[in-house]
């Protein structure tokens, strides 16, 4: 009895010696990830601009049907309430949807390069609300916009195909 209880001992000396030296492995590990997600909290939407980003894209569509398709993503990503198709200056605008203190809006010109191709540039008009007033902030870069262009022409073929 007494060599079975010593057994047990000794397996769990080894099992809490295992288990302490898991603990200290994974502890600095643990450590530099909070710190690196602490340290990259206060830069979100903190870029203070006085311009909105503009950003351009080319496509070989119509601009009825750019119009359309680049309307028909800002009502599914929800990039702004109430979105307006102005034909006249081929340009989609949406007004403003607040969310606590940030808002946004987006705005697209399109322009006819040739007989083919249509430029759409693209703008996110994003604002925070201060003691000042509304501060316009980025918040989308280069990788969202690329994003952004990829569904517009993703939704230039569906158009195309509803028009067809």
């Amino acid at each position: 009895m007494a060599k079975i209880n010593n057994k047990i001992k000794t397996s769990r000396n080894r099992n809490t010696r295992k288990s302490l030296k898991n603990i200290f492995f994974f502890w600095p590990l643990i450590l530099i990830i909070i710190i690196n997600l602490i340290s990259c909290g206060p830069k979100f939407g903190q870029v203070v601009i006085s311009k909105p980003d503009e950003y351009r894209h080319t496509y070989e569509a119509k601009e009825k049907i750019v119009l359309q398709a680049t309307a028909r993503v800002f009502r599914e990503k929800n990039m702004g309430s109430n979105v307006k198709i102005d034909h006249v200056n081929n340009r989609v605008e949406t007004d403003y949807i607040i969310q606590g203190d940030w808002r946004t809006r987006s705005v697209a010109q399109v322009k006819k390069l040739n007989w083919k191709d249509r430029e759409v540039v693209l703008s996110v008009i994003t604002e925070k609300k201060t003691k000042t007033g509304w501060e316009m902030r980025r918040l989308l870069e280069m990788e969202q916009y690329l994003n952004l262009f990829d569904e517009i022409e993703l939704a230039i073929y569906k158009e195309m195909a509803n028009v067809e």
